[in-house]
C-alpha cells in the first residue's frame, strides 16, 4: 500500500513503462505520439506519468502524479515540441510515491542535459548511492533511477556512449533504460534481459517501448527486442548498437507472460495472448475437474480460462463482470467494509453460476484474500461447487528486480501447502500449473527469470 492506495490484493504489482521516439527530420507531434504510447502502457504503472522532449540543445519536461490522461492535455502536449521525446509511467517499487520521484528524471551537468526513464530495480543501488554521497553528490529523489543518471553524468567526459558503457559495468540488477540527450535516444537493457524493451519504426521514425502494444497504438511496426546487454543508439545517422558485457544471458521475467504484459503484446517473438491460452490448456492436462462451466477472473485470467475450456470441452461463460471504470488501483474501503474492495471491481452473474459446478481460472494467487472473497461470492450466488485453477505455479519468493511483492511472510504460497491454501480460500479443489507446464506454454524451458516461483535468482 502506498499513501492509502492499494492494488489488487492477489496480484504482483507491475513495474513501470517507458517509451521513446526520435526524428532526424524534425517531425512534429512527438510528445503527442509519446502520450499515446504511454496510454498503451498505462497498465504498467498508474501512479505518475511524464514526458520529456529535446529541442535546440535543451530538454523540457512535464510530469505529475496521476494517470496519463490526467497529467496531460492538449495545451501541455502542444507546448512540448522537440525532435526527440521520451516518457514514463510509474508504479513505485523503490522510493516513495511522490511527484519528485516521477520520471523521466531530467538532469543538467557539464556536458549538457539528459533525461532518463527507467523500468526495473538495482540490487546495488544503496551501495552506489552511499559512494556517490561520500563524493559530494546531492540526491533530490529516493529512487535508484537517480543513481543511474548521476553515474552517467559523472562518467561523461565528452563521450556519452562511453559513459553509458561504464555505468552499465557499475550497476547490477534488472533494468530497461531510455536515455535522451540533446541529439540522441539511447536504449539499454540489462545483461540478463529481465526487463523488456523493444524497437519499433514508423515512416523512418525509430521508437523504443516496454511493450510492442504501444507501437500498434501509434501505427508503428515492431522491429525486434533490444537484446540482453545491448545498448541501442538512435541519432541522425540512424540506429546502431553495441554490447557492454560478453557474459550475457536471456532471463526475461516470466510474469510478463502471466500477468504484466498486455495480451496483444509480443515479447521474445511470442504473442502473450497465445501463451496464456496454451497455459490454460496445459492447466487442464495437469488439473482436470468435473464441472459444468469455466469462468475467468477478468481480465488477466480470461485467455487461460478459454484455453482450459477448449482443452476440456467444458463451456466457457462470463461468470464475473468487471467494472472497467475501476483501474488497477483504487482507494481501499475501511477495514469493516473490506469485501467492498472486491465488489467494486467484480460482480457475479448469478443466472450463469446458480446451480452450477464452476471452474474459476485466475493467473496467480499472491495473498489469497481476493481469491477467498470471489469463492464466497460465487457460492452466495448459488454455485454448487467452485474449483479454483491457477495458470502459474505458487508464488513462494519475493522479487528484487522491479516488481512489488509482499514479504515472504505474506506470500500464501510460501507458507502453506496447496491443500492448506484450498482450505483458506474455501474452494472445493485447487490446482496450480507446474513450472514445467508454464515453460512449455511459453515455448521454452530456459531463458526466463522464474525466481518468484523457484527461488533461482539470476543475480
Amino acid at each position: 500500500m502506498y499513501n492509502g492506495i492499494t492494488c489488487e490484493c492477489d496480484k504482483l504489482q507491475e513495474e513501470c513503462g517507458v517509451f521513446g521516439i526520435f526524428s532526424s527530420e524534425g517531425a512534429g507531434g512527438l510528445a503527442r505520439t509519446t502520450y499515446y504510447g504511454l496510454y498503451a502502457l498505462q497498465h504498467r504503472g498508474q501512479e505518475s506519468a511524464g514526458i520529456a522532449v529535446a529541442k535546440d540543445g535543451g530538454i523540457r519536461h512535464h510530469k505529475q502524479m496521476g494517470l496519463v490522461s490526467e497529467v496531460f492535455d492538449d495545451t501541455l502536449l502542444d507546448s512540448l515540441e522537440g525532435s526527440i521525446a521520451c516518457g514514463h509511467v510509474r508504479y513505485s517499487t523503490m522510493g516513495d510515491s511522490h511527484v519528485i520521484n516521477a520520471q523521466p528524471l531530467v538532469v543538467k551537468y557539464r556536458h549538457g542535459s539528459l533525461a532518463l526513464a527507467h523500468n526495473g530495480n538495482l540490487v546495488n543501488a544503496e551501495k552506489l548511492r552511499e559512494q556517490l554521497e561520500q563524493e559530494g553528490v546531492i540526491f533530490q529523489t529516493s529512487v535508484d533511477s537517480e543513481v543511474i543518471a548521476n553515474l552517467v553524468a559523472r562518467k561523461d567526459k565528452g563521450d556519452i556512449l562511453e559513459a553509458v558503457r561504464e555505468t552499465v559495468n557499475c550497476i547490477k540488477g534488472a533494468y530497461a533504460l531510455i536515455i535522451m540527450t540533446a541529439d540522441r535516444l539511447i536504449g539499454v537493457r540489462d545483461p540478463n534481459g529481465i526487463r523488456p524493451l523493444s524497437i519499433g519504426i514508423k515512416d523512418g521514425l525509430y521508437m523504443l517501448s516496454s511493450e510492442s502494444c504501444a507501437f500498434d497504438t501509434v501505427g508503428a511496426k515492431l522491429l525486434r527486442d533490444v537484446a540482453p546487454g545491448e545498448v541501442v543508439v538512435i541519432d541522425s545517422g540512424g540506429m546502431h548498437s553495441f554490447f557492454v558485457k560478453p557474459d550475457r544471458a536471456d532471463r526475461l521475467c516470466i510474469f510478463e507472460f502471466i500477468y504484466f504484459g498486455r495480451p496483444d503484446s509480443v515479447m521474445g517473438g511470442k504473442n502473450i495472448y497465445m501463451t496464456r491460452r496454451r497455459a490454460g490448456a496445459k492447466l487442464y492436462e495437469e488439473h482436470p475437474a468435473d464441472a459444468d462451466i469455466v469462468i475467468s477472473v477478468p481480465d488477466s485470467g480470461t485467455a487461460a480460462a478459454i484455453g482450459y475450456s477448449e482443452a476440456s470441452g467444458i463451456p466457457f461463460v462470463e461468470g464475473l463482470v468487471k467494472n472497467r471504470y475501476v483501474g488497477r488501483t483504487f482507494i481501499q474501503p475501511k477495514q469493516k467494509m473490506r469485501e467492498i474492495g472486491v465488489a467494486l471491481k467484480l460482480n457475479v452473474l448469478e443466472d450463469m453460476v446458480k446451480g452450477k459446478r464452476v471452474i474459476m481460472v485466475d493467473d496467480s494467487i499472491v495473498r489469497g484474500t481476493t481469491s477467498r472473497n470471489l469463492v464466497r461470492m460465487l457460492k452466495n450466488a448459488g454455485a454448487l461447487e467452485v474449483h479454483f485453477r491457477v495458470s502459474s505455479p505458487p508464488v513462494k519468493h519475493p522479487c528484487y528486480f522491479g516488481i512489488d511483492t509482499p514479504s515472504r511472510d505474506n506470500l500464501v504460497g510460501a507458507n502453506y501447502s496447496v491443500e492448506e491454501i484450498r482450505e483458506r480460500i474455501e474452494a472445493d479443489s485447487l490446482g496450480y500449473l507446474s513450472l514445467e507446464g508454464l515453460e512449455e506454454a511459453v515455448g521454452e524451458t530456459t531463458g526466463y527469470c522464474h525466481a518468484c516461483f523457484s527461488g533461482d535468482y539470476p543475480i
